[in-house]
């Protein structure tokens, strides 16, 4: 009970900003409907409820479940076994992450059927898979993260140049969207496993990290391939297919609650399986350890569906309204800074940062601190959201004039950065784009692109997950340069922490 009340005091602390600045802006500079702002309100009870359950069931069940599974791939010591788990794995758990699923049906609906959710859902799950695959064969052979990171994002520049501009948008959205709630727990937890298994502690150390980076890699070659095979014309998007009834508060709850059961119901019974699986086979735990992961289970799913329902049915069509109505403003400021301050606080709220910087703070022993790498992760979120309304005002700047540049940079430092540093930053790219980011800061955007003229909600809506992924790799790294200058001033052990 202490420990799901200490959740509870850090959750309401990560989601109360957001609520605020949303009230705010209500009563001094944007009027809403009412209806919108009650069920905004029952939202946000619903978050801080539902993601102080999440992250206590994570604790006792997610991540316990993939440290061991880790452990069990890394000790069979066969190769092919490493690599059809993480086949398997990665596929699996992507299919199921809810994040996706709604980045992929907020693409059907903006394309208007054209991009099926399902073709969407199944090819990033592939994609995914296979670099998780690729990923724990890194880890077990020792081959540097930065030089994988730099082969993966050639390749993917050599597939943008033949990527029409919506598809490149929506394929580093992808990546973003896949690196949700579930996913990450379960994929660093994985990776943790196979890494303490090493006897270089240093080594075990930096395998911690990474693994997140290369699946979230997975995802954007994956639709980048699926453009490139399908030879799409230019298409372009509209919210006009979308919609509440603007009138009903508890309606959309209600409608989001079956449809958000049902595909977490999917998302963990496969979870559920292999752990089983694994227990019969492999892992012999007490039945006292058992009963105690299923309990996390449980207190996952529950608290997963009240998070996605409070996220789908009282945020999205807040998110929306403001964007439109701050872009139809003659003043652009406004909505300059308030996608800076957006951005800041929205990442705060994001689930699977919270796991990210707690494992970040055990795996240095609390060298790295959770309060810095947020910091430096809000500052870089919160650029990322002021750069995509940038492109969305002027309709000159192009998602690549962005991706081309901030990529080039992020690769660049990996080879000067502390490599325990890479591989924090790279996680943290795929981290700080979940259900939060891909729902109220995605509806922000495209209610902006819908509002000003010359902007397409398809081409300049999407592409905002991509930047949020993006700015932590060039901000966590330079934390890691200025870590690493401390610690040559410091000549004991912490300075093999960062180096």
């Amino acid at each position: 009970m202490n420990v799901l009340l200490s959740k509870l005091k850090e959750v309401l602390f990560a989601v109360l900003p957001i609520t605020a600045m949303v009230l705010i802006l209500n009563f001094i500079l944007i009027p809403l409907d009412a209806s919108l702002i009650i069920r905004f309100i029952i939202g946000s009870i619903l978050i801080i409820v539902g993601l102080s359950i999440f992250l206590f069931g994570v604790d006792i069940g997610i991540t316990p479940i993939g440290q061991a599974i880790g452990k069990s791939i890394a000790k069979s010591n066969k190769i092919w076994v490493v690599m059809i788990a993480g086949l398997l794995l990665g596929f699996f758990i992507s299919i199921a992450e809810p994040d996706l699923h709604i980045l992929a049906g907020q693409v059907e609906m903006v394309t208007s059927g054209l991009i099926s959710k399902t073709s969407l859902v199944i090819v990033v799950s592939i994609g995914i898979g296979l670099l998780i695959a690729t990923g724990l064969v890194r880890t077990v052979y020792n081959f540097p993260l930065y030089k994988l990171l730099s082969i993966l994002y050639l390749i993917i520049f050599v597939l943008a140049i033949f990527t029409s501009p919506e598809f490149l948008a929506i394929s580093f959205d992808a990546s973003g969207a896949t690196t949700g709630a579930l996913t990450v727990p379960f994929v660093l937890a994985l990776a943790l496993g196979i890494s303490t298994l090493k006897k270089d502690s240093k080594a075990s150390e930096k395998d911690s990290f990474g693994l997140v980076a290369i699946a979230s890699t997975g995802a954007i070659i994956a639709v980048m391939i699926m453009n490139i095979i399908m030879q799409t014309d230019k298409m372009t998007g509209s919210l006009d297919a979308a919609g509440h009834d603007a009138n009903s508060i508890i309606g959309p709850f209600l409608h989001e609650l079956p449809i958000i059961t049902l595909e977490i119901i999917v998302a963990l019974v496969p979870i559920l399986i292999i752990f089983l699986v694994f227990q019969k086979k492999s892992f012999k735990m007490t039945k006292k350890a058992v009963r105690k992961i299923l309990m996390g289970m449980l207190f996952t799913f529950i608290g997963l569906v009240l998070f996605l329902v409070g996220v789908n049915a009282g945020f999205m069509d807040v998110g929306s309204a403001i964007g439109y109505n701050l872009a139809s403003l003659d003043n652009k400021t406004y909505i300059i800074i308030i996608a800076l301050l957006l951005g800041f606080v929205t990442i705060l709220a994001e689930p699977a940062v919270h796991v990210l910087t707690s494992q970040i703070e055990d795996v240095t022993s609390g060298y790295v601190k959770r309060s810095v790498v947020l910091s430096t992760l809000s500052l870089g979120v919160g650029l990322a959201v002021l750069l995509s309304i940038l492109r969305v005002l002027i309709t000159d700047l192009q998602l690549w004039h962005y991706l081309l540049p901030g990529y080039i940079i992020a690769i660049t430092l990996t080879y000067f950065a502390p490599k325990l540093f890479v591989g924090i930053a790279f996680d943290s790219g795929g981290v700080a784009s979940g259900p939060m980011t891909a729902t109220f800061i995605l509806a922000f955007v495209q209610g902006a692109a819908e509002a000003t003229a010359g902007a397409d909600v398809l081409v300049d809506g999407f592409g905002m997950i991509a930047l949020v992924a993006m700015t932590p790799l060039i901000a966590l790294q330079v934390l890691g340069l200025v870590f690493k200058l401390k610690s040559k001033k410091d000549k004991g052990g912490v300075k093999r922490s960062v180096e």
